[in-house]
């Protein structure tokens, strides 16, 4: 995984995120609320753990990289669409956003669009 860490509040960093997105000239497509559904969830599975305060994994494609990736190998179809997520661990302050890192190749230049966004949603 590929990390920042801020103090910003979280509600900050995922409008952040949702505007680097858009500067992209891209749409989440997919808004997963993970930390809700870890909580909502968490006495069904038998646990009393309260994972975080808040998370979220933004998921999107790019098009115009889609294709330059997958016509070098279609394999790559694996990695799309492309996620960030933005998370408060429960009892603290820091908030991290994040991708995972993808492998040396043609994947690196959907690897930079991702970290830009990142960044962008940190005001970096």
């Amino acid at each position: 995984m590929v990390t920042y860490e801020t103090d910003q509040p979280f509600d900050d960093v995922a409008f952040g995120v949702e505007n680097a997105i858009l500067n992209e000239g891209l749409v989440a497509e997919n808004v997963s609320h993970v930390g809700e559904m870890l909580e909502r969830t968490r006495e069904d599975v038998g646990s009393d753990v309260t994972l975080f305060e808040a998370a979220e994994v933004y998921s999107f494609c790019s098009a115009v990289l889609s294709r330059e990736v997958m016509e070098a190998d279609p394999m790559n179809i694996g990695f799309c669409p492309y996620d960030i997520f933005v998370m408060q661990l429960a009892g603290k302050e820091t908030v991290t956003v994040g991708y995972r890192a993808l492998p040396e190749g043609e994947m690196q230049k959907v690897q930079a669009m991702l970290d830009k966004i990142a960044r962008a949603a940190l005001g970096q």
